[in-house]
């Protein structure tokens, strides 16, 4: 089948080399002449596991380009998967998908299937069939089809190839049949339905599950005033079948492209609608407070950051990924900064994003050990193996004071308090030497 992927982001891309994986030609287009070029030489420009290995593997599969003329003209597919970023009012940007739209009815010679998989409010692909059918220039039959991704950063790859289930959103037996064949090879369960519950079943998995990442950062904000270990409680509640070990992880909070975005959007698209989602409006609160919780347990210890030096390991909103998009580190970074810190940091892929919003302010080291020298405080907010795998006596050793702030639980309470450390976490006792 031949199929063209508008958007080379970790949407677009990774389905687009997941379909060549699969067997299929695909072309890929973008308007970044640099993203291309880079492509073109078998180089992902998104640091994903395993995505550039499948590309090189399947590249004369690929084809990268950014003349929508050439990709659109005689696809049997169209997917959609460029980026719907948050507006300032919290509703979701579809620009960029209403563009895509135009010109694809200006391109299409045949008839064709055109997927909505970008992550879109309820009725989006409404607009988008109507754009095509308003600016059609051939008389051809073009079908927009609700599919939307499940995919997280850091295993991206393997969520695509290996899905729970594949979502069609289609309003025709046609439709429904050419998605299946362009499927065929992946031998995962279909859930078939119209393309508005499509739509809607893309919002309300993501806010679930951002729900129960809010719902057990307060249970670990409440376990560190009465007592409790959260983890312990997480590891009772996850033994349920009735609610699982997933996202029960306790820590400072959500980040990245799709939860952020996706419940301010699920909320605003409520609000316009004049009804209030209560539960997904208390997750955005708690989680913008989550994010800072780690400066609020450090001014019990000093006044004012004026003139510490500062180490912060991780960058990054969660590990595998080099997306800084919500990343708590946005928020802690700039607050030290304002308030006079000598601010180090390290992370094994984020620094390079990182350096291009802060060039100059903070200093960017090579190594844990380096970050860690002659510091007064070490705020950690990535879970990165290479941090939870550091030897704990290094800190001691390293550090001007043993102080250490870890936003995501990375160490054994016992063992932080066996090598000195003034440890504390999220929803855990404190370690005070």
């Amino acid at each position: 089948m031949k199929i063209s992927v508008a958007g080379t982001g970790y949407v677009g891309l990774v389905t687009a080399v997941c379909l060549a994986e699969k067997g299929n030609i695909v072309t890929c287009l973008d308007i970044d002449m640099g993203k291309i070029a880079l492509m073109q030489k078998g180089f992902s420009p998104i640091f994903e596991p395993k995505l550039e290995e499948l590309m090189q593997k399947n590249r004369d599969n690929i084809v990268y380009t950014s003349d929508y003329i050439m990709a659109y003209r005689d696809a049997d597919v169209i997917i959609i998967g460029v980026g719907t970023p948050e507006k300032k009012d919290g509703s979701a940007n579809l620009k960029y998908v209403f563009e895509v739209a135009k010109q694809i009815a200006e391109t299409v010679e045949r008839d064709c299937i055109v997927i909505v998989k970008s992550t879109v409010p309820v009725g989006t692909n409404d607009k988008v069939e109507q754009i095509i059918k308003e600016n059609r220039k051939c008389k051809v039959n073009i079908e927009v089809v609700s599919n939307p991704e499940f995919l997280s950063q850091g295993t991206a790859v393997q969520d695509t190839l290996n899905a729970t289930r594949i979502v069609l959103g289609v309003e025709s037996q046609k439709a429904e049949s050419i998605l299946k064949q362009m499927y065929s090879q992946f031998e995962i369960p279909f859930v078939i339905t119209d393309r508005r519950s499509a739509e809607m079943i893309k919002y309300a998995a993501n806010d679930f599950l951002a729900l129960k990442i809010s719902y057990i950062n307060e249970m670990a904000n409440l376990c560190e005033i009465v007592g409790a270990n959260i983890e312990d409680v997480a590891k009772g509640m996850g033994m349920d079948p009735r609610i699982g070990d997933r996202f029960l992880n306790a820590g400072i909070g959500y980040g990245g492209s799709c939860f952020p975005k996706d419940t301010k959007a699920l909320h605003w698209l409520a609000s316009f609608n004049d009804y209030e989602l209560k539960t997904v409006k208390a997750a955005i609160e708690v989680n913008e407070n989550q994010k800072i919780k780690l400066i609020k347990k450090s001014k019990k210890y000093f006044d004012s950051f004026k003139g510490l030096n500062i180490a912060v390991l991780g960058l990054t909103f969660k590990p595998g990924t080099d997306d800084l998009r919500d990343a708590p580190s946005l928020v802690n970074i700039p607050l030290l900064i304002e308030d006079g810190a000598n601010v180090k940091a390290w992370d094994p892929v984020g620094m390079d994003n990182f350096r291009k919003i802060y060039p100059d302010e903070i200093k960017y080291c090579n190594s844990i050990e380096e970050t860690l020298i002659d510091t007064d405080i070490c705020f950690i907010f990535t879970e990165w193996p290479e941090i939870k795998n550091f030897k704990l006596e290094k800190f001691t050793r390293l550090m001007k004071n043993p102080l250490v702030l870890d936003g995501r639980n990375c160490y054994s309470l016992d063992e932080a308090e066996k090598r000195g450390l003034i440890y504390e976490s999220i929803g855990r006792r404190k370690v005070f030497n």
